[in-house]
């Protein structure tokens, strides 16, 4: 008996994601889908799978060129598994720590000041006076992780104390 399949509509309805972003995801090779006689797209059951390890891994800031690099790792047609999640997602436990560190210093910072450097606050000009955090470069300096004036796409993973 052949395995049931699903319209894109019932992806996207099993898995939350728009049937434009399962569109897309197929484009890029991150999902699989046959089609029918009369060209439709049909999933099987186990894109479902797929279409949450995406979900997931874009949640915690991975881009999808790293998912397709990731899910290339996986032998054709076969779903992540328990253990490939734990494999491919070692990958990513640096920028997790990251994350949780920036987001936990946020947190306990962002009461107090809004580290930008823009002395609208009257702590400012005890902790920034005369503006001198801007010779670190642009934004909220005390909050976020420096970033080289020169390249901001590249971003340390420490946050500055």
């Amino acid at each position: 008996m052949p395995q049931e399949t699903l319209t894109i509509g019932e992806l996207a309805a099993r898995s939350g994601v728009a049937t434009s972003a399962l569109r897309y995801y197929e484009r890029l090779g991150l999902i699989r889908a046959g089609r029918t006689g009369g060209n439709q797209r049909r999933f099987d059951r186990a894109e479902i799978r797929r279409v949450s390890f995406i979900r997931i891994a874009q949640q915690v800031g991975v881009s999808l060129e790293e998912i397709r690099t990731a899910l290339a790792t996986l032998p054709e047609s076969r779903t992540p598994t328990k253990a490939d999640w734990a494999r491919l997602s070692t990958r990513w436990r640096g920028r997790l720590d990251a994350q949780i560190a920036l987001l936990t210093g946020l947190r306990d910072r962002l009461s107090g000041c809004i580290g930008c450097g823009c002395l609208s606050l009257r702590s400012c000009a005890i902790y920034n006076p005369e503006d001198a955090l801007a010779a670190d470069g642009p934004g909220p300096r005390r909050l976020l992780p420096r970033q080289p004036v020169t390249d901001q796409s590249t971003v340390s993973s420490t946050l500055p104390k």
